[in-house]
């Protein structure tokens, strides 16, 4: 479903404009009653019970697909259809009717970087003045509000309803923090009547779930459906208890007023103290529009609240009457929408995983579903603690959310869609592959965890492949069917004797063969079979990994806790893996960046004697056990020391992982997003929004050449480098 601020209506005219009008046959006269009445039911669902049943992706198409096809025979186009009206519930609620003083429309949307284009040129063609300026803000995923101030003091809130008549929401408004009861500043209207968007932050959005299941209440779907449940309480008190927070965009109906643009009405509403988005920016060209929308495409998740997209506006107050408006949208704003990052899907069972350290990890299985980019099948439930937490159950539809490359979440169940068939999900008692009785590593812990790591199959196999990870050994040539099948063939026991494996060893895994030919040496065949290019890169990929850097050692031993950040600062503190297992718990919890957790961690794991096994057969296979500096004293100079570098697009000479290493190691950090704090912005070829942001902050950007100087030489070189060239540009 589209946020309450928004209804889908994209590129109407444009497909109007192109269409070949024909007569609908009965099949396309069904096929409008049919989507009319899904989305009238969807609309109730989303704005009447604040429990939608659809995602907002489902919606889109349905919306989508009636557009076309009103726009290919325009005679099924009523004033009751849902493209003509903003979508509101049509049902009696328990608040009273507030008639807005002025429409509170709903919005146009595109959904690519073309028919954005479009608009925009066609909106400009539309206006007889000069190019206008356009004003770019987020688009939030929140409950549209509509507030009146008469004499400086609020009167009134409602909800948005059908655009002429809303909900009487004032005391649960007035609860909300950051929302004036009486305005401050100077040139305060006689009549003000203002426009926002209350949000559920997301980071209080699983603890409200949370506290809803403990107390036998069906959970929120999404933080949308928690702002809009949250502001229809019967009890204010309710209201009041949730941390809601709201964003003011835009002014409708005023008295005694002089404003001339839409950014100046921001500026005005500020001094009033209401709260405003930093997130708005006025622009004037298409190039600036587009490179808002790249901006914050690449952002939408530094924001504490949800988007869905970014709304573009005329500034100019007397060009938007100029432009005028639809039956249910203005000529003058279109929102962008980003593909969707929240779909509904069937969760059809929760299994467990055996992690590497044992953690034993429950898991959703759902029917695959497209989202962000890929098509997503499972997601992680992390522990039994957090099943009960979201409140799901097996058999439910949920709403999955994939941001990006961050790894599927289920954010709850639709409730209103179960039919009785679901089942709670049953933590095991004993671990699904090996069968020994799983414990809390502490009475405290709510993960549970299997303690056969010397043995359990499961375990094995993860910390095998974890070994092949780019962040521990980069081993390319050992997958996951390669860790399974080194350790079923029995080559392999464990992880000790992975830098022993010699070519006839690995001829007796299958995966790692070929049968063998008439021109392959007869000292190379065994039973038939002969290595594989595989097999060889293999052991290629093994003999150079011995001399990774020690933080990538410590990585590959599956040490609870210490990943690469900690792997790293206690290979800096100490230098080598000897010194490191003498270290008492004190002086490995003073280590920055580590903490006593990890260091008892670390600590315990040495006590272990398979443990010891594992690092001295490792050592005897050439693998390294002591960083340069602390076997010659003269290790990478620390160029970077203290300065924070971002390096964006593609390098000819690094990868990404490699431009990351070559910063830490001499003492940088290495930032994925560019701020006023990053020092020096690297950029490559087919660089995104982060040059964009480097060059409006004004920062140092560098090509690779100066990027290797950087490494080298350290900052004095490059900046000196880079105000001569300033200097001869100017």
């Amino acid at each position: 479903m589209p946020s309450d601020d928004d209804q889908i209506s994209s590129a109407e005219l444009q497909l109007s404009e192109s269409a070949e009008i024909g007569e609908a046959s009965l099949d396309d006269k069904h096929r409008w009653s049919e989507l009319a009445s899904l989305i009238n039911d969807a609309q109730e669902a989303y704005y009447g019970q604040d429990a939608p049943t659809i995602s907002d992706a489902e919606y889109d198409g349905l919306m989508r697909e009636l557009q076309d096809l009103e726009a290919r025979f325009p005679q099924l186009r009523t004033p009751e259809s849902p493209t003509q009206r903003v979508g509101a519930a049509q049902r009696i609620t328990d608040f009273a009717p507030v008639t807005h003083l002025a429409r509170l429309l709903s919005l146009d949307n595109v959904f690519n970087t073309q028919e954005l284009v479009d608009w925009l040129t066609r909106t400009q063609r539309l206006l007889a003045t000069a190019d206008p300026s356009w004003l770019c803000e987020v688009k939030i995923d929140g409950l549209a509000v509509d507030l009146v101030y008469r004499d400086g003091r609020l009167t009134s809130a409602a909800t948005r309803g059908d655009g002429r008549v809303g909900e009487d929401i004032t005391p649960n408004v007035a609860t909300i923090a950051g929302v004036p009861h009486l305005l401050q500043g100077e040139h305060i209207p006689a009549l003000l009547e203002v426009r926002g968007e209350v949000f559920f932050p997301i980071e209080g959005f699983a603890d409200l779930n949370a506290s809803l299941v403990e107390s036998g209440k069906a959970p929120f779907a999404n933080p949308r459906n928690a702002a809009a449940g949250s502001l229809r309480q019967k009890n204010p008190a309710v209201t009041a208890s949730r941390p809601l927070q709201m964003l003011v965009h835009g002014i409708g109906a005023y008295e005694g007023l002089d404003v001339r643009r839409q950014s100046q009405a921001y500026e005005f509403l500020a001094g009033w103290g209401f709260p405003t988005s930093p997130a708005y920016k006025v622009v004037n060209t298409t190039d600036e529009v587009l490179q808002y929308v790249s901006y914050y495409g690449e952002h939408r998740h530094d924001l504490k609240h949800e988007i869905d997209g970014v709304v573009v506006k005329v500034d100019e107050l007397d060009r938007q009457i100029e432009l005028g408006e639809t039956s249910r949208a203005p000529r003058w704003a279109i929102a962008f929408k980003y593909p969707p990052e929240q779909v509904n899907t069937k969760l059809l069972d929760i299994q467990v995983n055996v992690g590497r350290t044992g953690r034993v990890t429950p898991f959703a299985v759902m029917e695959p579903v497209r989202v962000a980019g890929s098509t997503v099948s499972r997601a992680t439930l992390h522990n039994a603690w957090e099943v009960a937490r979201k409140g799901v159950l097996i058999g439910d539809t949920v709403v999955l959310r994939k941001a990006g490359d961050v790894i599927p979440e289920i954010l709850g169940p639709v409730v209103e869609l179960r039919d009785g068939t679901e089942r709670s999900f049953v933590m095991p008692t004993h671990c699904p592959i090996c069968g020994t009785e799983l414990r809390p590593e502490k009475e405290s812990d709510k993960d549970i965890r299997c303690p056969n790591s010397k043995s359990c199959p499961a375990q094995l196999a993860e910390r095998l492949f974890g070994l092949a990870s780019r962040q521990s050994f980069d081993i390319e040539a050992l997958g996951w069917e390669g860790a399974k099948a080194l350790l079923t063939s029995g080559v392999l026991s464990n992880e000790a004797g992975l830098f022993d494996l010699d070519a006839e060893q690995l001829i007796g895994v299958p995966l790692y063969t070929r049968a063998a030919k008439k021109t392959d040496p007869p000292e190379q065949v065994v039973d038939g079979r002969v290595l594989s290019a595989s097999g060889h890169k293999l052991l290629a990929n093994l003999q150079t990994a011995k001399d990774q850097p020690l933080w990538r050692v410590l990585v590959g031993l599956s040490i609870r806790h210490v990943g690469p950040s900690a792997a790293r600062a206690l290979a800096e503190r100490f230098g080598s893996m000897d010194a490191i297992r003498s270290a008492s718990v004190e002086e490995l919890a003073t280590t920055d960046g580590v903490g006593l957790i990890i260091a008892e961690a670390v600590a315990e794991w040495f006590t272990e004697p398979w443990h010891i096994d594992v690092v001295e057969r490792w050592a005897k296979a050439g693998v390294r056990m002591a960083d340069e500096s602390a076997e010659t004293g003269e290790g990478l100079q620390q160029t970077l020391a203290g300065l924070t570098v971002v390096v964006t697009g593609t390098l000819t000479g690094f990868t990404r992982d490699s431009a990351k290493e070559a910063i830490i190691v001499r003492g940088g950090k290495a930032a994925s997003s560019v701020s006023r704090k990053t020092d020096f912005v690297v950029v490559g070829e087919n660089a995104g929004s982060k040059a964009d942001k480097a060059e409006e902050l004004k920062l140092p950007i560098l090509d690779e050449e100066g990027f290797v100087r950087l490494l080298e030489s350290g900052p004095a070189t490059e900046i000196g480098s880079l105000k001569q060239s300033q200097s001869i540009e100017g």
